[in-house]
């Protein structure tokens, strides 16, 4: 039998068979076999747990920016011809006010149709007449509604809307921020621990396949071939069916991302509807199957070096 004049550039190549049997150093299974769908099903989850950390992220964002300088102003007042004549004198005081962008008194219309869940439909009726339903003015500053402006607020209105109540909009969704925040958080958590987990499936498939083919590879240094050598050949291999699974993940995860997104925006409500991905959060979420890749493949030459300088 004839030896190989350069055992390197067949190792170069990617592909070293054994004399015998014509099987390859490492198989190249492509999606035939269960290491490319182990890495699809960690790629879905890791897109999944992304989307839905970007996603929070927006709906925070906006519904922030949106209640950053809000305030609403409540005229508790039980004699509604009282009530109107303080809301009238309260909207003449705010109108001149300094850092004052914009405001108006919300219709009774909307102001039923909030309390409607809790009080029933005839709001109108009997039940606003034991229930006094207060008055609202939206009001909406230039910047932060500080408590030092909150302050100012209530001083304007004191000597001509004594029953005003002035309340930031932002303090009646702070403990939903921070619920929110930390769902973000446990997002980011599950994306660390998935590419944990597909680093540690890749450490176990190239110590697997190193095991396996022990002997061709001591033949291989035996015939000139380097530890880079044969630890290029199991990069490109585990890099081909990374990319491979990450692409058939990724595919996966848009489908069940769209699927939601479209449940989601029946709902009509505004913070979800704020919380809809754009085209940044939808080119980071395409680099994940790119980044897997690199992990993999960096993974899978560290693990193959480390491995041959304890075998050889």
């Amino acid at each position: 039998m004839s030896r190989p004049t350069s055992i390197g550039a067949v190792v170069s190549r990617g592909r070293r068979t054994f004399s015998g049997g014509g099987s390859e150093i490492v198989p190249q299974s492509r999606l035939s076999g269960p290491m490319p769908w182990v890495i699809a099903i960690m790629v879905a989850l890791t897109v999944i747990a992304l989307a839905a950390g970007l996603a929070l992220g927006n709906a925070v964002s906006s519904a922030r920016a949106e209640l950053e300088g809000g305030l609403t102003v409540q005229l508790v007042e039980a004699r509604e011809e009282e009530r109107d004549a303080q809301a009238e004198a309260a909207l003449a005081a705010l109108q001149d006010m300094p850092g004052v962008v914009s405001l108006r008194r919300v219709p009774r219309e909307e102001v039923d149709a909030l309390i409607e869940p809790w009080l029933g439909e005839d709001i109108g009726g009997t039940a606003g007449d034991s229930v006094p339903v207060p008055a609202l003015i939206d009001v909406r500053l230039d910047g932060t509604a500080t408590q030092q402006r909150l302050r100012e607020v209530e001083q304007r209105l004191r000597p001509v809307a004594p029953s005003a109540r002035i309340d930031a909009q932002a303090n009646w969704l702070r403990p939903v921020f921070a619920a929110i925040t930390s769902l973000q958080w446990l997002a980011i958590a599950l994306v660390a621990l998935l590419f944990v987990a597909l680093a540690a499936a890749v450490l176990l498939a190239a110590r697997t396949a190193l095991g396996t083919n022990r002997e061709t590879i001591e033949i291989v240094h035996l015939l000139g071939g380097t530890d880079g050598q044969i630890a290029r050949v199991f990069q490109r291999s585990i890099g081909v069916d990374a990319l491979g699974g990450g692409v058939v993940g990724l595919v996966l995860a848009a489908a069940v991302i769209l699927a939601l997104g479209r449940r989601f925006s029946g709902l009509g409500a505004g913070m979800v509807d704020n919380g809809a991905l754009g085209l940044v959060d939808w080119l980071l979420l395409a680099l994940v199957p790119v980044v897997t890749t690199l992990l993999a493949m960096v993974t899978a030459r560290i693990t193959v070096i480390r491995t041959l300088r304890k075998m050889l």
